[in-house]
């Protein structure tokens, strides 16, 4: 009985070794070597060799002609291949073209994760783009941003809730502009709710604002996330996108705006 139980431990520790590679490996696009990747994950070389072995011949790891170790395309066609299919963000793409043609700013659909919201989907206009920290997968603190408040707005229905959210976390400032405290935050979700969406004017980055508004794409009671349109505030000022939040709504709502 104890021999099997150590077997079965000694099992799971090797299949989250192997886990702990692969999600190293996808932080190195351009590559990692062996010596460096056993560093990473503080295993002995010789195990995270069969750690990479038992993933290349999945085709979830290969090795470029330099020695580096990087994603396989079997991994990467199944993580598209599964991005592609969720039924949320099928539905969202056409959305964010619409955004995108009529503002020529990018777009974004989120979801909200605890404390962060993560981007299910971007659009960036054909032409104009700018570097944001926005990146399909990537994450960003829910309360500084326009598509995580309007999520938290419909989440947190009163203060005691918005500190229980809170609990023993400083909200973080990522500008001069950033909510900082609870109080703050509750305020802005009960404005949200009542004026039916949220901005970031220059919460999050310097220099950007963003309108957000909930969004319906799975149930009609229950936003599966929220849609925003991020625009240069020399470009597209926040007062812009609020005065055209009516198309806003039509396109989010899957109309045509006028």
């Amino acid at each position: 009985m104890n021999e099997g139980v150590a077997d079965g431990e000694s099992r799971l520790v090797g299949s989250d070794r192997v886990l702990a590679v692969l999600a190293e490996l996808a932080r190195h696009p351009d590559g990692i070597g062996l010596d460096e990747m056993a560093r990473r994950v503080a295993s002995p070389k010789p195990t995270v060799h069969r750690a990479l072995a038992s993933l290349r011949r999945a085709g979830f790891a290969s090795k470029d002609g330099h020695g580096r170790y990087i994603l396989g395309d079997e991994f990467l066609r199944m993580a598209f291949a599964h991005h592609e299919a969720r039924p949320d963000h099928v539905r969202a793409v056409p959305l964010l073209q619409a955004l995108c043609e009529r503002y020529g700013e990018t777009a974004h659909y989120a979801v909200l994760d605890g404390a962060s919201v993560v981007y299910r989907s971007k659009l960036d206009p054909p032409a104009g783009a700018v570097r944001l920290t926005s990146v399909v997968g990537g994450r960003n603190p829910a309360h500084c941003t326009a598509v995580g408040k309007v999520l938290l707005a419909d989440a947190l229905r009163d203060e005691d809730a918005v500190r229980a959210w809170a609990g023993d976390r400083r909200l973080e400032r990522r500008t001069e502009r950033s909510l900082g405290t609870v109080e703050d935050l509750h305020a802005e979700l009960v404005r949200i709710r009542e004026q039916g969406y949220a901005v970031d004017d220059q919460e999050n980055e310097p220099g950007v604002n963003c309108v957000a508004v909930l969004v319906h794409l799975t149930s009609p009671t229950t936003p599966s996330g929220a849609i925003s349109v991020s625009g240069l505030t020399y470009r597209t000022p926040l007062w812009k996108l609020v005065e055209d939040l009516p198309a806003i709504r039509a396109i989010a709502a899957g109309g045509n705006p006028s």
